[in-house]
């Protein structure tokens, strides 16, 4: 796909990557989703000396050499990973995430049987069927969704260059899929135009977090209707337990002591704020206190590949100080209000 092409022709562009714009721009998930991908690619490569991306380079320098045309057919991963997301319920994204996050203790070894696996699908479908609980949720958007995709690529370019011969290179667990659809697909631009939309996202989750920064206000109106004493313990519940759960997450991210502090004063208030998140002010303060170096970003894959280069590298860890504060906070939101409902109704 195009980012994957970019990534292997330009390596040195991950170093100009900027960080707090991705914080802002929500993409923080999808580029760890991202980064547990390479780091599943790089320990095949260092158990096995399989070189991540060797298809697509020798594919390229086959074109080049050739002075032939070299025409990507794999779909966006991002549009693939969000379409993913998109088909799972809540309850299985939910499962899909606390899978990737145990991912990262896992053992760093790709067994046999794996590999095997990598055969009847792809490294992509892999990477996220290591940690996922279910292969038959992904097999539709990640296998299946593409074949299709590529088998609509695949007839473009033969319309363009009728009569020529086309040498694609496909990874083994497409081929069956992609030849079926060669002779299935009657329109490839329409084809492609449908696997290229992302799913319309529904507007209740978006109205879910006002509701409950309505339920907590009203919670604290409703105790200081009663006493001061009673208005003044529920804000305390809510500053200590959504502060303490999003500052634990900072903590278990290894962050900055200044971060764990500025994760502990922000997350009750950003809570109230659903605009901003806890996850965006523990990051920007991170970097500004330990700002990635250029060794980071060059080592980043390497790093990722073990569990404890997470911690170790300052890119990565800005992103699981991101995660980890915004979790904590999230989970806190919940165990605050119902704390505070809870004095309430014990309260006359």
């Amino acid at each position: 796909c195009p980012s994957r092409h970019h990534a292997l022709t330009e390596p040195e562009a991950l170093a100009q990557m900027d960080l707090l714009q991705v914080f802002r721009q929500g993409k923080a998930a999808m580029v760890a989703a991202n980064l547990v991908m390479g780091a599943y690619q790089q320990r095949l490569a260092e158990q096995y000396g399989i070189e991540p991306g060797a298809e697509m380079r020798a594919a390229m320098h086959r074109a080049e050499a050739h002075g032939l045309p070299l025409v990507l057919i794999d779909r966006e991963i991002g549009t693939t990973l969000r379409r993913t997301a998109a088909s799972l319920s809540w309850w299985k994204r939910l499962n899909l995430f606390s899978g990737l996050l145990a991912s990262l203790f896992a053992s760093d070894d790709v067994d046999e049987e794996e590999i095997e696996k990598l055969k009847e699908g792809d490294v992509l479908e892999a990477a996220f069927a290591e940690f996922a609980h279910d292969r038959k949720d992904l097999y539709q958007p990640l296998i299946a969704e593409r074949d299709r995709y590529m088998a609509a690529k695949f007839l473009m370019a033969a319309r363009r260059h009728p009569g020529k011969h086309i040498l694609a290179v496909v990874g083994a667990g497409h081929l069956k899929g992609i030849v079926e659809h060669l002779h299935s697909i009657e329109d490839p631009e329409a084809e492609l135009e449908d696997l290229e939309q992302e799913p319309p996202r529904p507007v209740w989750p978006k109205l879910i977090p006002w509701v409950i920064v309505a339920l907590v206000l009203f919670g604290f109106w409703l105790g200081f209707t009663r006493s001061s004493d009673l208005g003044w313990q529920l804000v305390a519940d809510w500053v200590v337990i959504n502060g303490g759960l999003s500052a634990l997450g900072a903590l278990l991210a290894a962050a900055h002591p200044m971060t764990v502090i500025t994760a502990f004063l922000a997350a009750p208030i950003t809570s109230l704020n659903p605009t901003i998140g806890a996850g965006m002010v523990t990051a920007a303060v991170e970097l500004m206190l330990r700002k990635p170096q250029v060794r980071d970003f060059a080592s980043l894959r390497h790093d990722v590949a073990q569990w404890r280069g997470w911690w170790r590298n300052r890119v990565s860890r800005t992103l699981l100080v991101f995660l980890f504060s915004t979790l904590g906070s999230a989970v806190g939101t919940y165990l605050a209000g119902f704390r505070i409902f809870g004095r309430l109704a014990g309260s006359p």
